[in-house]
């Protein structure tokens, strides 16, 4: 099976193995990047086309105006001249219109430097995130601390391609791994039964892996780009597959059957030991459309929602940021015991709000921690925070917040920052999310929350006021800068309820009327 990607090249990953290809023979050829569109595109900015001197892989627009790209870029390369281009609205080539009325920009990178292409290529192969940086005379170097983007520089990251893990038995899990497959998808397929195994050998499915015994699963392989999805209805098999895949990385976690199977399903995980959470992450029942019974048409309503999950959808780069939660207080009002340790319906207070952050793979968490607290340092760990001591806790807030701040100034990858609290539980991640898309409008310097006319944390700052951040002292939070910033500073609605924050016993009991309701 020859998969889509490979005849219109759409990922990166393959455009650039060809390209390398190419240049490796010392071929003259060129990188086309989209940079900007208006109205309706086909593609969005950061996509590819590659062209050599025979061929090309990739496309930009389609028909006319990629025939014209080829073209220019051939003649580009002949030149050693790198090139922008204007197609649309506003372009000189008027025998060029786009049908929508629209415009697309494109750049023509000439003869590119093959160790960075290939590097970018290997990274997106071994499953991690590459960022292009496009130099405005057409070089091209892969983003690192070393190499960062100059005014005028167009900047891509690209993820790896979307990965499907199907486990099951029959046609359902069969069809479902043909149609990943032949959207060009990585595919891993995990089966019981000896004649499915060679079904899928000889439908030419280059991932399959034989499940032994339930006790015996192997090691998770899931990445932040993997949907992993049940194709099963034997509890033996689907208890320690889902408990295994809900507490790993994956973006998307499905299984299949009727509502009175998933009810039931999620009854075994709880005995299981899966916690409320990890079970409402399942998607059950999967697709789009309820109550397919043909096995093609449950892969295609399946993958449709699960594209629809997808993390990654474009190519243009967002500000990179960090989240921060300040985990270090001592909980001296706090009538019993460690207030970020109680019993929440089930969780720990630090459990959820560690918990309860967007699971795109963009984010470095980072936490604070007081010395000599290691449940605290188990729980962030296990939710995939990096935790960092700080051993003058008692000294106040700010102290905690400079340590966070220091550390992500030395990641010179990270441009905004969105402070946290361990103490408010019920922050949810569609929130931290929409801090985010407020700071991604350029105009937009700092965002805090606001709950009935009340500012408070979470609270995003740009890279510009780290340094003001560093300077606080004592109990002084990050509010004072908010306060002291005369343009660019905004803020989001929090409800009531998500805003709750634990200091004593009494906001502990309200918090339990938040999750019973």
């Amino acid at each position: 099976m020859t998969p889509a990607t490979l005849l219109s090249g759409e990922h990166a990953e393959d455009v650039l193995s060809r390209l390398s290809d190419w240049i490796a023979t010392a071929q003259k050829c060129a990188l086309v990047f989209v940079t900007a569109t208006e109205g309706g595109a086909v593609r969005a900015p950061g996509a590819l086309l590659a062209v050599g001197e025979q061929t090309s892989i990739g496309y930009i627009s389609g028909g006319c105006i990629d025939a014209d790209v080829e073209l220019q870029a051939r003649q580009a390369c002949a030149k050693g001249e790198s090139r922008a281009l204007r197609y649309g609205a506003g372009s000189p080539f008027v025998d060029l219109p786009l049908p929508c009325g629209g415009a697309i920009e494109v750049f023509i990178a000439c003869n590119p430097d093959i160790t960075s292409i290939m590097s970018a290529r290997d990274r997106l192969i071994s499953r991690q995130e590459a960022e292009l940086i496009v130099r405005t005379d057409g070089t091209i170097v892969l983003g690192s601390d070393i190499e960062r983007p100059a005014h005028g520089d167009h900047v891509f990251t690209y993820c790896p391609k979307l990965r499907l893990r199907i486990a099951g038995r029959g046609a359902d899990a069969l069809a479902l791994a043909r149609v990943s497959d032949a959207a060009g998808y990585a595919t891993h397929l995990q089966l019981v039964d000896d004649e499915d195994l060679e079904n899928a050998s000889a439908a030419g499915l280059p991932s399959l892996e034989r499940l032994s015994t339930p006790a015996a699963i192997s090691a998770n392989t899931d990445d932040a780009w993997t949907a992993f999805v049940l194709l099963f209805h034997d509890q033996d098999w689907e208890v320690p597959l889902l408990q295994q895949a809900v507490r790993g990385p994956a973006f998307y976690v499905g299984a299949v059957g009727s509502r009175r199977t998933h009810a039931n399903r999620c009854d075994a995980l709880k005995t299981a030991g899966c916690s409320a959470e990890e079970i409402a992450a399942i998607h059950g029942p999967i697709g789009l459309v309820p109550s397919l019974r043909d096995a093609s048409m449950l892969a295609i309503s399946t993958l449709a929602e699960i594209v629809g999950s997808f993390p990654a959808r474009s190519s243009s780069r967002r500000p990179r940021t960090a989240l921060l939660m300040l985990a270090a207080g001592a909980s001296s009002r706090f009538e019993t015991g460690d207030k970020l340790l109680a019993d929440l319906d089930g969780l720990s207070v630090l459990e959820r709000a560690a918990s309860n952050v967007p699971g795109t793979p963009d984010l470095i968490k980072v936490a604070i921690i007081s010395s000599e607290t290691p449940r605290r340092r188990e729980i962030l760990e296990r939710q995939g925070w990096r935790t960092i001591e700080n051993s003058s806790s008692h000294l106040g807030q700010s102290t905690s917040l400079k340590l966070g701040i220091e550390a992500l100034q030395n990641l010179s990858e990270i441009d905004q920052v969105i402070v946290l609290l361990g103490d408010m539980p019920f922050v949810p991640a569609t929130h931290i999310e929409a801090l985010r898309q407020c700071a991604d409008l350029p105009s937009t310097s700092c965002v805090m929350s606001e709950s009935d006319g009340v500012i408070s944390p979470p609270a995003l700052f740009k890279r510009e006021h780290f340094g003001k951040l560093i300077a606080l002292e004592g109990d002084r939070g990050a509010k004072a800068i908010y306060q002291a910033i005369e343009h660019g500073n905004v803020t989001v609605p929090l409800p009531d309820k998500h805003a709750a924050d634990i200091d004593v016993l009494a906001d502990l009991e309200r918090a339990k009327e938040v999750v019973d309701a």
